[in-house]
């Protein structure tokens, strides 16, 4: 069997401080922590069953291209309800971005 041998240029790849910090996540996650990992860029569960039938919803009813740049008229009304709901807060349409 050969030996591989890489160049000098890929011995100085740093690891990912990423993948880092998602190895540190799910060694404080086997250690029994209550740790919902970012660390990279994604959750540690699945999607949510109602997430996945909206987004199907979604794909059918043809809602597959860009959206305004400051969001949606139903995304706004979302944000306010969840802000007023959470956080007691009041904000109008044009006041979410």
């Amino acid at each position: 069997m050969s030996t591989i041998r890489l160049s000098g240029r890929v011995n100085r790849i740093k690891p990912s401080p990423t993948l880092a910090v998602d190895a540190r996540a799910k060694e404080l996650k086997a250690q029994g922590k209550d740790v919902i990992s970012l660390g990279a860029g994604e959750p540690d569960f699945d999607t949510p069953e109602h997430i996945k039938e909206a987004a199907i919803r979604a794909i059918r009813d043809g809602f597959t291209k860009y959206t305004a740049v400051d969001g949606t008229p139903g995304l706004k009304q979302a944000v306010i309800a969840k802000f007023k709901r959470d956080n007691g807060l009041d904000y109008k349409p044009e006041e979410v971005l």
